[in-house]
Order: C-alpha cells, then sequence, then structure tokens
C-alpha cells in the first residue's frame, strides 16, 4: 500500500468502514425501491419508496444474488421485488400462485386450484374500481380501469417447481406473469411490506407524509 493511500485509510478509517458496512447491510439486508410506475395502485403509488426485506427469503453472499442459506419461499400474497431477465429491469408484484397451484383469470377474476376467488367492490368511479381480493384467508385491495384489456383472461395454468405466478394490483395496467411468464426463485430479491417515504411527482414531489411508514 502506498504512502498516500496509508494516509488516506489513517484519515478516514471510520467513514470507509461505516460506508462499507452500509454498503453490505444494503446489498444482503434491507435497501428501499423507488417505484415510478403504477402497476401496484392502489397498494402502492408513484413516488413511493417500499422497504425491501432482503432476509425474508434467504441470506446471500454481499453484492451477489447467490443465496448461502434459504430462510423461507414466498408465500401467495407476498409483495416481492426481484430482477427479472425477461422484463430486463426490476420489478414489484403481488405472489398469487406458487409452485403446484392452477390459476385462471376470466375478466379480471382469478381462480385458483378450482375455487373461485371471491371479490368486493369498495370503491366505484367514472374511470376505475377498486375491488377486494380474498386469497388463501388474506385480503388485498386491486385496481380495474374502465378500459378493456388483453391481459383480463388467461387460461389455467399450472405453476411450475422453483416458480412463481405474480400480478400487478392495477389488473389491467400491469407487465407481470401474464407478459413476462412464471418468475424464477433465484431472481426474486426479497419482499416488501411497508412504504418508507412518498414523493407526490404530480405536485412538485412533495412529500405525502399520510404515507410514511404505511403498511401495505
Amino acid at each position: 500500500m502506498s504512502k498516500t493511500l496509508k494516509k488516506i485509510w489513517k484519515e478516514n478509517k471510520s467513514l470507509l468502514v461505516f460506508i462499507s458496512l452500509m454498503l453490505v447491510f444494503r446489498s444482503a439486508v434491507a435497501d428501499w425501491n423507488d417505484v415510478p410506475t403504477g402497476s401496484m395502485k392502489p397498494t402502492i403509488v408513484e413516488g413511493d419508496r417500499i422497504l425491501i426485506n432482503k432476509l425474508a427469503y434467504d441470506i446471500n453472499m454481499p453484492f451477489t444474488q447467490k443465496s448461502l442459506i434459504k430462510l423461507a419461499d414466498p408465500k401467495v400474497n407476498d409483495i416481492i421485488i426481484f430482477e427479472s431477465k425477461a422484463a430486463d429491469k426490476r420489478l414489484v408484484k403481488r405472489v398469487i400462485g406458487v409452485p403446484g397451484d392452477i390459476v385462471a383469470m376470466a375478466n379480471n377474476e382469478l381462480t385458483i386450484n378450482n375455487q373461485k376467488v371471491p371479490y368486493s367492490t369498495t370503491k366505484f368511479d367514472t374511470d376505475k374500481t377498486i375491488l377486494n381480493e380474498k386469497i388463501a384467508h388474506n385480503s388485498h385491495t386491486i385496481q380495474l380501469t374502465k378500459s378493456s384489456s388483453h391481459l383480463a383472461n388467461f387460461e389455467a395454468v399450472k405453476v411450475p417447481k422453483g416458480y412463481y405466478l405474480v400480478l400487478g394490483d392495477n389488473r389491467n395496467n400491469s407487465a407481470d406473469s401474464r407478459v413476462i411468464g412464471f418468475v424464477p426463485r433465484d431472481e426474486i430479491i426479497g419482499r416488501s411490506s411497508k412504504v418508507v417515504l412518498s414523493l407526490d411527482y404530480d405536485n412538485y414531489f412533495l412529500p405525502r407524509t399520510e404515507r410514511f411508514l404505511l403498511d401495505i
């Protein structure tokens, strides 16, 4: 090590150690993710920064997606973050089908393992409808726009081993498994259940304080 590098290390050791630990923490433990699109409305909106729990499913080698220890597998209703090779970008979607499940959709209504998913309307206006969707005894809201979509229907498919079927909560406007196919287990980075903070893109990026630390 040169004298210059030694001097830099000596004078900034604490800062450099702190930065290194933070990078490792964000790589392998927890991070946040900006959400630039409305594919998960109404649960997650444009401008939300969501917390990513990177220890939800695996302990990974820092700075890689190589799993060292498997902790759990994604469950139905989990909101997952994954690096999609098919889409060539990071995506946020909801798990609808796990390996072995048989899933179909008709007119935006799901059938899972031959059981129709129950729906109830929570809000209705001129351009969209908000529905309550109950899967595996857990409920979440989804959004349907009035415009028709070719994504509203698909024939029954069986989720293969090592893969997951994911959908966006904004059902008519989401490039999810209906577009990119099943999500491989090894593309999944982590799970999110909270908005850290939110900025309103349509109002000069002002903070939406009502969405800070919001459970999703």
